[in-house]
């Protein structure tokens, strides 16, 4: 377990949510909120999220949609207690299962679900600067190939289930790679941080079995603002609205 001293309470859609994190490890933030906005889950349903980490997504989406039946997958031991915790704090069930998405453990690779959610880590690896902190290094560096994510997503997905996953925009070839043959009606939505920039992020969402053709949308705006201006957040109204608001980004068809 993380000690208390070495955690953070932030808050997530303007305060509904307070959650622990730490100080010096992997930090969700809006990347999260914006996938827990993106899965078009409804009471009743299932979801998995794969790399559940400190429970941000999968609790960002419960506070939006009661009823759910949520579990997460995190392979770090002291990530896992904390989603546990944070779930428990924020009066949420959440159901974490221990264990790396390659080798699942027994009971969760018995189960099927309505939806699964990802965040997988953004860097290839042996790219870049590690990190210092070695958690905060697994959690942002892919240890397990993109590919396999997709997979295990795809396997844990009851027929016509739905995946949606958050991405660096260029591993976007990569993923649709992995969705080949496998799903379809696949949505695009480009995440970019002002008008006029290129998207840094791509939220894909695809339907288990579906043939349907894919659809790219228009980008996501992130800031108001074509540059920033002052020492304050800029936050277009759209943006505001998930992820101050908790409200559902509509991309799903």
């Amino acid at each position: 377990m993380f000690a208390p001293a070495d955690l953070t309470e932030d808050g997530f859609l303007g305060g509904r949510l307070r959650i622990a994190q730490p100080k010096s490890g992997y930090r969700s933030a809006m990347d999260a909120v914006f996938l827990a906005a993106a899965c078009d889950a409804h009471a009743g349903q299932s979801v998995l999220e794969l790399g559940c980490g400190a429970g941000v997504a999968s609790l960002c989406l419960g506070a939006r949609v009661a009823g759910l039946v949520q579990a997460g997958l995190e392979v770090q031991p002291r990530y896992a207690a904390l989603a546990r915790a944070n779930a428990q704090a924020n009066t949420q069930v959440l159901e974490v299962f221990e264990g790396d998405l390659a080798q699942m453990p027994a009971d969760l690779r018995a189960r099927s679900f309505d939806h699964v959610i990802a965040n997988p880590p953004y860097f290839i690896a042996q790219s870049g600067t590690p990190a210092n902190d070695r958690e905060r290094e697994y959690a942002l560096r892919e240890a397990t190939p993109l590919a396999h994510w997709l997979d295990a997503g795809l396997r844990r997905l009851r027929p016509e289930g739905v995946m949606t996953l958050i991405q660096q925009a260029d591993r976007l070839a990569d993923i649709l790679e992995g969705l080949k043959g496998r799903a379809g009606a696949i949505t695009v939505l480009p995440i970019a941080p002002r008008v006029g920039r290129p998207a840094r992020r791509v939220i894909v969402q695809a339907r288990k079995g579906a043939r349907a053709p894919l659809v790219l949308l228009a980008p996501l705006i992130v800031h108001g603002a074509t540059h920033h201006t002052q020492d304050a957040e800029d936050l277009s109204d759209v943006a505001r609205e998930i992820l101050r608001d908790g409200q559902k980004l509509l991309i799903s068809r």
